[in-house]
């Protein structure tokens, strides 16, 4: 026997105020012996006995009438028993957990998995009774709603369920799930859980922690698996620029990513590119079972500005993996900042930039003196042609949260001040400057023409090699930090690119002056150049890219006033007010639909970004029932697993697994029937005490 409400079993104490009353009332009192009345003992010694006993029984009703209410109010519970008429069934607290997560859109006979998953559900509910608590909860949604039993909007809550892109938790899920059952006074304590338990369900070890006390004995968990290896299912797991540097009318081409996660082959599939909701490319391919191919499709860009992307393959049975979008800049034109120590006749760097079109730059020169008076964030990259800057910190700021600069000596290096400003952007330092004899002039020895910024710049696929400039000055510098891009046959780093922040720098190890070099004379001079400027200018496609659930920051400090819009995928619009946010980010979390998100203040867009499917879901491995047992053992689960089969009528089985039926009523009706046992023999005792006391008078 087990009881609900164990703490009112303290109220058994009341129970010795009987007795306690009793042995109050008991009188000592002397005994005198009159030889004239000694008859008298002789005739009343039977009626006394039985007052006697009487008395004695009518304290032991009285001892348990308080018992039995006590009892009934602690609501014990027998397991596994029902007395038909005098007891109820014990009370039940259900909390229904569903996977909706898309690999549930699976389709057999009987329907999609979650479908059969809510049919199930109605069923189970049906068998409830009054008192009942039922909760329903998604294993995509951190939302629980509650129920009681005769609320008609249960059945609305499970059929406006929808599939989700989100990355499912069953390990945070059962816990909530399990401190819910846990707060409930009800006996049956139950979890139904309803997923094809795919392998993806479980998550890395979070915690060791013991939760012991919420997977208790009392606890069950119900488990109904919607498996199916019999299925057709495509997915596109990724989609990528092949190209790092996108100009506006150039080729480029996209890397597309399908898996064939079928357990057959399929020949002539179509894959589709779209650019801003237009086809504009497709290609035919073959897959065979259980691979993984990268497709290649090539098509040009002729919108600046944000490019919407989308590749898509033809439906399947799980539809959701199906398209994968992509969102990316082409700013309107460049900005460029070139920082100067002094001007010089003629500038290299200047003339390298104008073969661009006119339109798509905006070449801004300042001396380094004035660098304090602008604003480095109004540019896409910034030239910094100097041995030092008065203020490297709002530098580095700028650096840290995505900005662009190529560092270039200049012609008279201060050795020191160039190594300083160097050393504060952590950049390592300089070794010395090396001035060469026309015996030993220095070239170029390894180029990673693998590197974005050499990318297209050969014609016609001829080989990519170029003439080597001859380096008569350079700056030593074997532990500068970086990948170097084109290394020296001293061994030295003539070009090379550092991370910093979110940012890129590149540094190239000598003055553009005819006096170090005859680089600014060679053919791959203004190519290299452009193309550096153009790799800098375009930010990592990856920041623009987020999984389903992800949080998006952006950065908000150009932005001072006024409303910032979201629109999300499906139209609706979220708002934030600016200058009421507390951070200079705008942190944003709801990216539970796949898609474009576009980002406004008030008519300008500030920035598209895409959120695509956990890829994780499309893999259809399932779980073992050893594996989920050692999941639940992870967890220490204490309680009862049962195993519900979808294609089997379940509500015997939960009948079967349910125990416990609650004995209050019967403890109720044993109060009230010894309380009129007691009345009876409470009233004859009375008349009988009263007859013995006349009889003592009258005699």
């Amino acid at each position: 026997m087990t009881f609900l409400n164990p703490a009112i079993l303290l109220g058994l104490l009341a129970a010795s105020i009987p007795i306690i009353i009793h042995l109050l009332n008991l009188k000592k009192l002397k005994t005198v012996e009159f030889s004239t009345l000694m008859f008298l003992k002789e005739i009343q010694k039977n009626k006394i006995r039985k007052i006697k006993i009487k008395q004695w029984l009518l304290l032991l009703l009285r001892t348990l009438i308080i018992i039995f209410i006590v009892l009934s109010f602690a609501r014990p519970t027998l397991h596994g028993i029902n007395i038909a008429g005098a007891t109820s069934a014990a009370k039940t607290t259900s909390v229904f957990l569903l996977d909706n997560s898309f690999s549930m859109s699976l389709i057999d006979q009987k329907g999609s998995f979650l479908n059969q998953s809510k049919t199930l559900v109605e069923k189970i509910i049906s068998q409830h009774q009054e008192g009942d608590e039922l909760f329903v909860s998604f294993l995509l949604d951190d939302s629980v709603s509650f129920y009681s039993l005769n609320e008609n909007n249960f059945s609305n809550t499970l059929n406006s369920s929808e599939v989700s892109y989100l990355k499912p938790d069953l390990q945070k899920s059962l816990i909530s799930a399990a401190e819910l059952v846990n707060k409930s006074k009800n006996f049956n304590r139950e979890i139904f859980l309803f997923s094809d338990f795919q392998k993806n369900l479980l998550p890395e070890v979070k915690n060791k922690n013991d939760f012991s006390d919420l997977f208790n004995q009392q606890v069950k968990i119900y488990l109904t698996l919607f498996q199916n290896d019999d299925f057709i299912n495509l997915s596109i797991d990724d989609l990528k620029p092949e190209n790092q540097i996108i100009q506006l009318g150039s080729n480029i081409s996209f890397v597309v990513t399908i898996t064939n996660h079928s357990n057959q082959s399929f020949q002539n599939r179509v894959v589709s590119l779209f650019i801003n909701n237009k086809r504009v490319a497709q290609k035919s391919f073959n897959i065979e079972p259980k691979e993984s191919q990268k497709i290649s499709i090539e098509t040009t860009i002729q919108n600046v500005g944000y490019n919407d992307i989308k590749a898509e393959i033809e439906p399947d049975d799980i539809e959701y993996d199906n398209s994968y979008f992509l969102a990316f800049n082409i700013p309107d034109f460049i900005s460029i900042l070139i920082l100067k120590k002094e001007f010089s006749n003629p500038d290299f760097v200047k003339l390298a930039l104008q073969t661009l079109p006119n339109d798509r730059i905006k070449i801004i020169e300042k001396d380094i003196k004035f660098a304090q008076t602008i604003n480095f964030d109004d540019f896409d990259v910034v030239i910094i042609n100097s041995d030092f800057l008065t203020d490297i910190e709002r530098l580095k700021n700028y650096l840290n949260s995505g900005g662009s600069v190529i560092l270039i000596p200049n012609n008279n290096l201060n050795f020191n001040s160039f190594n300083n400003l160097i050393n504060q952007l952590q950049l390592g330092i300089i070794d010395n400057l090396t001035l060469n004899n026309s015996n030993n002039i220095i070239k170029f020895d390894k180029v990673d023409f693998e590197h974005p910024i050499f990318k297209d710049i050969f014609k016609h696929n001829q080989a990519k090699k170029f003439e080597s400039p001859n380096i008569y000055q350079l700056l030593k510098n074997h532990s500068m930090l970086g990948t170097s891009i084109i290394t020296n046959t001293d061994n030295s780093k003539f070009l090379i690119e550092s991370k910093i922040g979110k940012g890129k720098l590149l540094f190239f190890n000598v003055a553009f002056n005819l006096g170090w070099t005859d680089f600014p004379l060679k053919s791959v001079f203004a190519p290299l150049i452009v193309k550096s400027v153009l790799y800098l200018s375009q930010k990592d496609f990856g920041s623009l890219q987020f999984l389903a659930g992800d949080e998006f920051n952006f950065n908000l400090e150009k932005i001072k006033s006024g409303k910032i819009k979201i629109q999300r995928p499906d139209n609706t619009e979220d708002y934030f007010q600016a200058d009421n946010l507390n951070s200079n980010y705008l942190r944003y979390f709801k990216t539970d639909i796949k898609g474009i998100y576009r980002v406004f203040n008030g008519d300008k867009i500030l920035v598209n970004f895409a959120v695509n499917h956990h890829s994780s879901e499309s893999v259809q491995e399932f779980l073992s029932e050893e594996e989920f047992n050692d999941f639940l053992k992870s967890l220490n689960f204490k309680g009862t697993l049962v195993n519900l089969s979808p294609n089997t009528e379940p509500i015997e089985q939960i009948k079967q697994a349910r125990f416990g039926t609650e004995l209050w009523k019967f403890f109720i009706l044993l109060a009230i029937l010894t309380a009129l046992v007691e009345m009876f023999i409470a009233k004859n005792n009375r008349k009988e005490i009263e007859s013995l006391n006349e009889n003592i008078t009258l005699k």
